[in-house]
C-alpha cells in the first residue's frame, strides 16, 4: 500500500540577514515527507533550526530557497487572498506558548471563533457559539468556558484552548511549535494524549516539533533530528531509537533519563564534537537501510552500513 504525501519539503533554506555581511543560515537545504494521517516528529537542540522549519512551510517566513509542496502544491508560489485562505484552513499552527499566542482581551468564544469569521463558517451567533463549544468539550473543556478570559487559566488549559482554536476550521495538517515545553510534566502527557485522540477522531496529520526526543517518540511514527540547519539522521521511531547511526543522534538520546537509580548512576552522556564529523559540500542525506538516512559522505555511508551488519 503507497503513503500518500501530504507534504513535501525539499531543499528548504530560510536565511536570516544580520547585517550587510553577517547571514544566519537557520534552516539551510531541509528535506522530507509527511504522509497523510502520520505524526512527524522534529527534534534538536534550542537554536538548531526545528521551529524556523515549522514557521517557513506555514508561511510565517518567507522562504529563502527550496521547496514546499502541500498537497501536491507550491506553498510559496504567488497566491491570491482567496487562495491564501483556502490554505490557511487546511494548515494550521499550535504554539509553544499559550500565554502569549491567545490575546488577553479577548475572551476564549472569540478567540477559537476567530477562524470560524473568517472562514465564514458559521450561519449566525448561535452556530458559532455551538461550534466553539463543542471545540471546546473536544478539548476536555466546559462550554461555560467560553465566557472567559486566557489569564483565568492554567498552562495546561490554555494550551487546550489553543487546539481548540487550530481546530476551529477543520484543518488537514497541524504544525505542533513545541506545544508541551513551557507545561508542567505531569501536564505535558495529558496534552500529547489528547493530540493522539484528536488525530485518530479527525483524521489529523501533525508535524510534532520538540527537543524533548521520549515524548517524541512516544507521539511520531517517524522522527527527524536537525543540527544547525540540517537534517542529521531521519528513520521509524522505533529504529531511530534503537538504531542510532548519527553521533549527534546518539549523543541526544544518551541525554534521557530513565526512572531506574542504578541506571542513572552509572548512565553516560554521549558529547558530540561536530569537527570530528565531515560536513562537506559531499555530505548529504543518504539511505543506510530502507526508510533510516543519515546525513553522511559515500566513505561514512560505507562505514555506518558496516556498523549496522556488525
Amino acid at each position: 500500500m503507497t503513503q500518500e504525501k501530504l507534504l513535501e519539503v525539499k531543499n528548504l533554506q530560510k536565511h536570516f540577514s544580520v547585517s550587510k555581511k553577517s547571514v544566519i543560515k537557520a534552516v539551510d537545504g531541509v528535506s522530507f515527507d509527511v504522509f497523510r494521517g502520520e505524526t512527524f516528529g522534529l527534534v534538536g537542540e534550542s537554536g538548531c533550526g526545528k521551529s524556523t522549519t515549522g514557521r517557513t512551510i506555514i508561511r510565517l517566513y518567507d522562504a529563502t530557497g527550496g521547496e514546499v509542496k502541500f498537497n501536491g502544491e507550491d506553498v510559496h508560489g504567488k497566491k491570491s487572498k482567496d487562495q491564501l485562505r483556502k490554505f490557511n484552513r487546511k494548515m494550521q499552527m499550535i504554539f509553544q506558548d499559550p500565554s502569549s499566542s491567545l490575546n488577553p482581551r479577548m475572551t476564549v468564544l472569540d478567540i477559537i471563533a476567530e477562524g470560524i469569521d473568517v472562514h465564514k463558517l458559521a450561519k449566525n451567533d448561535a452556530e458559532r457559539k455551538k461550534r466553539v463549544e463543542e471545540l471546546l468539550e473536544a478539548v476536555g473543556l466546559n462550554k461555560e468556558h467560553a465566557t472567559r478570559f486566557p489569564h483565568e487559566f492554567s498552562g495546561g488549559q490554555r494550551q487546550r484552548i489553543g487546539i481548540a482554536r487550530a481546530l476551529a476550521v477543520d484543518p488537514e495538517f497541524i504544525i505542533c511549535d513545541e506545544p508541551i515545553s513551557a507545561l508542567d510534566v505531569s501536564i505535558q502527557a495529558q496534552v500529547v494524549n489528547l493530540l493522539k485522540k484528536l488525530q485518530k477522531e479527525r483524521g489529523l496529520t501533525y508535524l510534532f516539533i520538540a527537543h524533548d526526543l521520549s515524548m517524541v517518540k512516544y507521539i511520531s511514527d517517524r522522527i527527524g533530528v536537525m543540527y544547525r540547519g540540517n537534517l542529521v539522521e531521519l528513520a521509524d521511531s522505533e529504529e531511530l531509537y534503537l538504531n542510532p547511526i548519527h553521533p549527534y543522534t546518539k549523543s541526544l538520546l544518551s541525554a534521557i533519563p530513565l526512572p531506574d537509580p542504578r541506571y542513572e548512576r552509572t548512565r553516560k552522556r554521549i558529547s558530540y564534537d561536530a569537527t570530528t564529523h565531515d560536513s562537506s559540500d559531499e555530505s548529504q542525506l543518504r539511505e543506510v537501510k530502507p526508510g533510516h538516512f543519515v546525513r553522511c559522505t559515500t566513505k561514512e555511508l560505507e562505514r555506518y552500513k558496516n556498523e549496522l551488519n556488525n
